[in-house]
């Protein structure tokens, strides 16, 4: 059985950068879900390092991302600082 990983390797993606700072992660992340074209959603601190990183599947809804906002959301007590990178489909 492929990984999403792998699904993304095979299918046309695109990454895009965002520069936030802790309190702006969960709002940040809310609206990248809402958008829907999201694929996996990639949260690095100021050195750089991959502190989260979470697939977001078609029809996320409240309750199923609930989880990963708390955990953005304790990350981004943690951090001042950090970087988004979001895959999409193209």
């Amino acid at each position: 059985m492929k990984d999403q990983k792998e699904d993304e390797k095979n299918e046309q993606t695109c990454e895009e950068k965002f520069r936030v700072s802790g309190s702006d992660i969960v709002e940040k992340i809310k609206e990248i879900v809402k958008e829907g074209n999201a694929r996996r959603i990639i949260i690095k601190n100021e050195k750089g390092e991959t502190v989260m990183e979470f697939p977001v599947t078609a029809g996320v809804v409240g309750i199923v991302i609930a989880p990963i906002l708390a955990a953005v959301g304790a990350i981004a007590a943690l951090v001042t600082n950090a970087t988004i990178i979001v895959v999409r489909r193209k």
